[in-house]
């Protein structure tokens, strides 16, 4: 076998480092195309949540369930107090409220006995939240009286907006009565009861 010449060998030489850098070339294109471990500067990705199994979302999901059941149960609760309150009351002083009405129907003016009339307003906390006022009448007289009382409940404007009215029949002398005047009306806008009329009889 001849020995190739200084000439052949540096052709040899060329050839072998063209074949190492085609190589070379062709590994990192393989690496990229695979997602191997090439080094390049790309921007990572954030990963899509999307895809995830859901166990955190499935968490927060059934914790806004339980909110908003607690919600749902406490406006329930609250209503039912309402009805309630309002259904003792009714019950209590219903008669005496429609005799009230009759008697107030013949008075002009405000009444004759508007000093013998005090009202305290009543927590909402012991009334299902609604508005309610405390009457107190006193029969400050010598004599055994009934007597009928109209409250109006007025909005911001001074406007009133619902009238009540309770009694209380029979009062023998410096004897008291405490019926409670109760609106309907929503809890806002917030409103101001007021006395309108008492009338002895």
């Amino acid at each position: 076998m001849s020995t190739p010449s200084p000439h052949g060998r540096s052709r040899i030489a060329a050839l072998a480092v063209a074949l190492a850098a085609a190589s070379a070339l062709a590994l990192t294109a393989c690496d990229d195309d695979s997602g191997g471990s090439s080094t390049s500067s790309a921007t990572p990705t954030a990963p899509d949540t999307a895809s995830f199994s859901g166990n955190a979302a499935s968490a927060l999901a059934s914790a806004e369930a339980s909110v908003r059941a607690e919600a749902s149960k406490r406006v329930a609760s609250a209503s039912a107090a309402a009805s309630s309150f309002e259904a003792s009351v009714s019950a209590e002083v219903e008669r005496a409220n429609k005799a009230a009405r009759t008697e107030l129907a013949k008075v002009d003016g405000a009444g004759n006995a508007m000093s013998d009339v005090t009202m305290t307003g009543k927590p909402r906390s012991e009334t299902g939240g609604l508005l309610a006022v405390v009457v107190t009448i006193t029969n400050k007289t010598d004599k055994t009286a009934s007597y009928a009382v109209q409250v109006d409940f007025l909005d911001s404007s001074g406007k009133a907006v619902e009238t009540r009215y309770v009694g209380a029949e029979d009062l023998d002398p410096g004897q008291k009565a405490q019926p409670v005047a109760v609106s309907r009306k929503p809890t806002e806008p917030v409103l101001t009861p007021k006395l309108a009329k008492a009338q002895r009889y």
